[in-house]
């Protein structure tokens, strides 16, 4: 037994020794295969930095060569224009400033409403056609004419005088008396005197007694005039109002006649005529209507609410059918016969159009010639 147990410790002992054995070899091995991925991954951080650094030089002369081209461009289209510019006659200058000045009226009359710079677009237009003193003029030159006297002819809205008037409004608003401050007329305190002190007593007394007996009789009849107060029952009573009501009532009183020189000028009648309405109805409700002051004011408000600030202008149709057609003509008469388009024929068309023969753009440098 004792050399079955002993050689029962030996196995045991063999196996201990061949588990650590094998449990160091493995452990060699991990560090040797840890080692390795770590000089791997290293290599492979060394080779990404170096792709982003190859990639980084990439882009910068990607970017050097994409600014190179679009100064290239901005030459070209400079040059482009450069040449439609000096490639136009002068026919087609004085058309297409015609054209610009028809279009700045128009556009002044529709959506401003601006009749006197629609006016002088128009006879600045026609000033330039009589400068040239051209045959083939003369049918755009009458169609600005009588385009002209029609704009000459219509009602106009005097917008400055009816701006001042509303502005005199806005300084007298301060100055209006409110309704509830209107103060009755005192009795007359000689009359109210002398029929207090009347009698045979005031020969008889002392002056300083009369005195006393004539303040004290006016006093008393003042008294008695303030026991009786007649007033109109088919009148409403004047509002109270506090002094920073007051304020307030003034401030929007003037916001009121403020809006409608907005709508004045932006030629909106139904505003205009809503807030010096409101601002008429604040007025009769809360100011003083027999001051004289009030009264003027009512009457002016009044009358500006009764003033169109809206008149339909005529546009210059005459005009810019005269322009169309001469532009058709002058397109025609310079087209060619073997189809190349004629170096004055793209500018008296209303779209920009290539010229005949552009320059050749420069070819951008190398990337190493930056």
């Amino acid at each position: 037994m004792a050399l079955v147990a002993l050689a029962a410790a030996g196995l045991a002992a063999w196996q201990v020794y061949e588990l650590r054995s094998g449990a160091i070899e493995i452990r060699e091995e991990v560090a040797q295969r840890l080692a390795a991925s770590d000089s791997a991954l290293a290599e492979a951080r060394g080779s990404a930095r170096q792709q982003q650094e190859s990639i980084a030089s990439l882009q910068g002369k990607i970017g050097a060569l994409e600014a190179h081209v679009a100064a290239t461009e901005g030459q070209a289209a400079a040059l482009e224009n450069l040449y439609q510019e000096f490639s136009r006659t002068r026919d087609d200058r004085v058309i297409a400033e015609a054209e610009q000045a028809i279009g700045i009226a128009a556009q002044q009359l529709q959506l401003a409403g601006n009749h006197e710079a629609a006016l002088i677009a128009l006879q600045g237009a026609e000033a330039r056609l009589a400068a040239q003193d051209r045959g083939q003029f003369q049918a755009l030159r009458r169609a600005l004419v009588r385009d002209i006297e029609r704009l000459q002819a219509a009602p106009q809205v005097d917008v400055p005088g009816i701006a001042l008037r509303l502005e005199t409004l806005l300084e007298r608003v301060d100055t209006l008396p409110l309704a509830f401050a209107g103060q009755l007329d005192d009795p007359d305190p000689a009359a109210a005197g002398n029929e207090g002190a009347s009698g045979p007593e005031r020969a008889s007394t002392d002056p300083s007694v009369i005195d006393f007996i004539t303040g004290l009789a006016r006093d008393i009849w003042r008294e008695m005039l303030t026991l009786v107060r007649i007033e109109r029952l088919d009148q409403s009573e004047p509002v109270l109002l506090a002094p920073a009501q007051s304020t307030y009532l003034r401030e929007n009183l003037k916001i009121r006649l403020l809006t409608a020189r907005l709508a004045l000028l932006a030629r909106d009648g139904r505003t205009f005529a809503a807030d010096l309405a409101q601002a008429r109805g604040w007025i009769e409700r809360f100011f003083d209507q027999r001051d004289q002051a009030v009264q003027e004011t009512l009457a002016e408000l009044a009358a500006l609410q009764a003033l169109p600030v809206k008149v339909e202008q005529p546009t210059p149709t005459e005009s810019i059918a005269a322009l169309r057609m001469l532009q058709a003509r002058s397109a025609e008469g310079q087209r060619p016969l073997n189809g190349t388009p004629a170096p004055g024929g793209a500018a008296s068309a209303p779209a920009v159009q290539s010229p005949p023969a552009p320059p050749a753009p420069v070819q951008p440098p190398a990337a190493g010639e930056r």
